[in-house]
């Protein structure tokens, strides 16, 4: 439940489990991977698991709150993609989402579905999210 006296950022991390939480039931169901994937984000935000289940839970009544600039950008597409790997299956609904939501976040439409693959491909290698937003930095023109 969304308090009268939230901070933006509260707001915001509160839309992005929203948005996670999206993805993750994109395909039907909700994995118990994807799940506590999106408890971790909340965590690392100062989100209580329960919290985060809860609103999880709630997540249709919900407005996004986009992020205020690039690098929030990024780090909101990176979580997102990184959700979509968790189960180690990637329906092609989850990647239709992930490149809508790349869009929605402000990302230009002629690069969100190189950048969506890019971030895809660098978790699949291993790199870590530092070295793959350098590496997508140079077609993002930050």
């Amino acid at each position: 439940m969304f308090g009268f006296f939230e901070s933006e950022e509260t707001k915001r991390v509160k839309s992005h489990i929203t948005n996670l939480s999206a993805l993750a039931k994109i395909d039907g169901h909700l994995d118990p991977t994807e799940m506590n994937f999106i408890v971790s984000i909340g965590k690392k935000h100062g989100m209580k698991a329960e919290e985060v289940r809860d609103l999880v839970s709630n997540a249709a009544s919900m407005e996004a709150q986009l992020p205020e600039n690039d690098s929030e950008r990024f780090d909101q597409i990176y979580d997102l993609v990184e959700m979509m790997l968790a189960d180690g299956i990637v329906d092609e609904s989850e990647m239709d989402f992930c490149i809508n939501m790349a869009g929605r976040l402000g990302f230009k439409k002629t690069i969100v579905g190189v950048l969506v693959r890019k971030i895809s491909m660098g978790v699949k290698d291993g790199l870590g999210r530092d070295n793959i937003k350098r590496d997508a930095q140079s077609f993002l023109n930050y």
